[in-house]
């Protein structure tokens, strides 16, 4: 799960992200911008698909993305972000969620092996909310730090 998308420049892309916690860490997918030689992080989610509702689209891109449920799921707000990956401009309207993993051997895992339809196969990890505060890392969409009071 990449912020890589088919999209063109003029085009606005929705998307729905679901904050999953283990104490005072949360699970986020692991990336590489090799224009900006930068690694990030990015909670897991997805494109949203035309007369799909967010909530609708965050179950299913977590069902597709790492083969598990959600349950608990609360919207927590939208986010707008603009940014540059890979060389190209991107804009997005993110919908972000909380929610827990249906399955707890979930939560005992150090890494979750996933795969999206534009990203390819990716690694999710729980990453602790500190270091993205301290800025030992780097967490996208901006502004999610907002959400994890």
């Amino acid at each position: 799960m990449t912020m890589q998308s088919t999209l063109t420049q003029q085009q606005i892309r929705p998307i729905a992200l679901c904050i999953f916690r283990k104490g005072a860490s949360i699970l986020v997918a692991e990336g590489y911008d090799p224009y900006k030689q930068e690694a990030y992080y990015r909670p897991p989610g997805g494109s949203m698909a035309f007369g799909e509702y967010s909530w609708e689209t965050v179950r299913r891109e977590i069902r597709e993305e790492l083969g598990e449920e959600i349950k608990n799921l609360t919207f927590l707000g939208p986010a707008e972000y603009v940014f540059q990956h890979e060389g190209e401009a991107g804009h997005e309207i993110v919908f972000i969620f909380e929610g827990e993993l249906a399955n707890k051997k979930a939560y005992q895992a150090e890494t979750l092996e996933g795969s999206g339809a534009a990203s390819g196969s990716f690694r999710a990890v729980w990453k602790p909310i500190a270091d993205f505060r301290r800025k030992k890392a780097r967490l996208y969409p901006e502004g999610l730090l907002d959400y994890l009071a």
